[in-house]
């Protein structure tokens, strides 16, 4: 008797699972050509590819719940994906799984002026929101840096910020309530238009949990009143260290700007032919602060965080005087990723947090492993919220650069951890960071996590083999907490 090959169980299974979709979905939201989920192998982490088997494009919450009813009766796992933005390969395919896209969710449901609320869908990008608004004065205040691509349900899934999220905090600080669908097709609802919601704050939980405790259907966001005026101080220092202590200081002021970031030499020296910002090219380190709110606030903000500045070293300031140089001023911040191109035909943004005292220490810190690598790596970061997004730049078609910049970026995070930071901000853990949380948490802690997972998704088919590690991974990565000599499963190899 012929032997069947893996290849063809494999396209057998992905018919059967295709058939099944296509009879609850319509026949152009169900993908399972080649050329057709080619463009859904990886997010922005497009060092890790994998193709899946089928791709859904559900256009409503009904055919969402149908979709999860096909999966958990064939047993296949979901990978939900918004615009596939995410920098952490959270919404990268499983090879025997679907991709299930949210983006045809995309419609802005109500805009509420008088109680400052909009309910959108998932698939609305998030610049849309501030854009759909603005006639009423009013804007959505977490804008990441891909803001004109990445969507409500996204940022959702990890929690994220953007170069205003000093003052007007994260996702988590501006949405009042999600609409959620269960892997079991409960459709629930988390938060509330109110204050507070009854009950355990499930919402906090939700956000950031990057796709792996059910599928949003429904936002209702927060919105806030556009300032008056914004000015930004653009200041210039010759060494790291002020700089990372002019940041320490503007905030120990008790000043909270609306945005407060930074950008070493090479970030400044790679955008600035990009964008023409303004940068002076020679600084070692540019600070960008925002002050924004009514005039009279603004003007003695303004007074304030100068002589802050100048007090800590600095060796030029420029200050925004129309809302046109303030965006050129920011052109330079919100396009460091793509300008990367311009200097380097690879790059690798990582994304950890510290305390901001510790900044020009860790500064430093990747300075010495540019040498230890032998890799560039430019900076560019929130500084006010300690969040860093060091670009580790590589050549993948040189053989071991790629592990190189790998190992790189894990050192980064590894000190981010040792000066009392973590190893995420807002990209998310997804698949990039998986190996770093064996390092900052213990197995008590990761049985917790994975204890918020099975109440949500038992079958654990939901972005299954992201973000929290297993104690097999852990042990093979070498990190590994053992409590008085014993190990929990035996069969696992000692170190």
């Amino acid at each position: 008797m012929e032997q069947i090959s893996s290849e063809q169980i494999f396209a057998m299974r992905q018919r059967d699972v295709a058939r099944a979709l296509r009879q609850v979905l319509p026949e152009h939201c169900v993908l399972h050509n080649e050329e057709d989920t080619r463009p859904y192998e990886c997010d922005g982490l497009a060092a890790f590819r994998q193709l899946p088997m089928v791709v859904c494009l559900p256009e409503n919450e009904s055919q969402i719940i149908a979709t999860l009813e096909v999966c958990r009766r064939l047993q296949v796992p979901i990978v939900p994906r918004g615009a596939g933005t995410g920098l952490s390969g959270g919404a990268m395919p499983i090879a025997d799984g679907i991709v299930l896209s949210t983006a045809k969710l995309n419609k802005i449901l109500k805009v509420d002026a008088y109680a400052r609320t909009a309910v959108v869908q998932p698939g609305v990008r998030n610049l849309a929101i501030s854009e759909a608004v603005s006639a009423h004065d009013l804007y959505y205040a977490p804008d990441p840096s891909s803001q004109i691509a990445c969507t409500i349900g996204g940022n959702v899934a990890e929690n994220s910020g953007g170069v205003h999220c000093l003052k007007y905090g994260l996702t988590v600080h501006n949405v009042l309530r999600v609409r959620v669908v269960t892997v079991d097709g409960d459709v629930v609802e988390l938060g509330s238009e109110a204050l507070d919601a009854p009950g355990l704050d499930l919402l906090a939980v939700f956000i950031g949990s990057e796709g792996m405790l059910g599928i949003v259907t429904e936002v209702t966001v927060k919105l806030i009143p556009k300032p008056q005026v914004a000015r930004v101080i653009m200041a210039s220092f010759d060494d790291v260290v002020k700089g990372g202590n002019a940041v320490a200081n503007v905030i120990a002021a008790g000043i909270i700007p609306a945005g407060l970031e930074m950008m070493d030499k090479t970030s400044s020296r790679m955008v600035e032919p990009f964008v023409k910002a303004g940068y002076d090219i020679d600084a070692e380190a540019i600070l960008l602060c925002e002050s924004d709110g009514t005039n009279e606030e603004v003007e003695e903000e303004i007074a304030r965080m100068t002589a802050v500045l100048e007090q800590a070293g600095a060796t030029a300031i420029a200050v925004s005087q129309s809302d046109a140089e303030r965006l050129r001023f920011w052109s330079g911040r919100k396009n460091a990723f793509p300008a990367a191109g311009r200097i380097s035909p690879d790059y690798y943004c990582m994304d950890g947090t510290i305390p901001r005292k510790r900044l020009a220490e860790v500064l430093i810190g990747i300075t010495h492993m540019e040498t230890k690598y032998g890799l560039r790596c430019a900076n560019v970061f929130h500084a006010g919220d300690g969040n860093l997004h060091p670009l580790i730049m590589f050549d993948a078609n040189q053989p071991g650069e790629f592990e190189r910049a790998e190992a790189f970026g894990a050192e980064i995070l590894e000190l981010c951890v040792t000066v009392g930071g973590t190893i995420t901000g807002e990209h998310g853990v997804g698949i990039e960071k998986i190996n770093s949380m064996c390092v900052q948490f213990s197995r008590a802690e990761l049985d917790a996590f994975f204890a918020v997972k099975r109440a949500f998704d038992t079958r654990s088919l939901l972005n299954p083999d992201k973000a929290i590690p297993t104690l097999h991974r852990c042990a093979e990565y070498g990190r590994m907490h053992v409590k008085q000599g014993r190990l929990a499963f035996p069969d696992l190899p000692r170190f």
